[in-house]
């Protein structure tokens, strides 16, 4: 394996600060004492909603655990927590329920 100098490195970290550092500043020091429009608001309402499954949705399709292969606790524990989800609209629950349903059926099938 190949060694990255330290030159670029640092070229990358200070690179990836600045670049950071400017996302932030545009939102908070350019846009921050303007009112948002109401339409980027109502897009606004839906981010915390898509977080959770953009960060579980790999863990169950690819898992790895299993080197990349679909099995059927970490699909059903997704499909019992989805379920709890939409019938009782209660994140916990469908959270401690998925996670239940994960845990016994890798005790049981191994």
């Amino acid at each position: 394996m190949n060694q990255i100098d330290q030159t670029t490195i640092w070229i990358i970290i200070v690179g990836l600060a600045v670049g950071s550092y400017a996302l932030r500043f545009t939102f908070i020091g350019l846009v921050g004492d303007r009112p948002m429009p109401p339409w980027l608001l109502r897009h606004l309402r839906y981010t915390a909603v898509a977080i959770l499954p953009a960060l579980i949705a790999p863990l169950v399709v690819w898992p790895a655990a299993t080197e990349g292969q679909p099995d059927i606790p970490r699909m059903s524990a997704a499909a019992v927590a989805l379920s709890v989800g939409i019938l009782t609209k209660n994140v916990l629950a469908a959270i401690f329920t998925g996670a239940a349903t994960l845990y016994t059926l890798l005790y049981l099938v191994g």
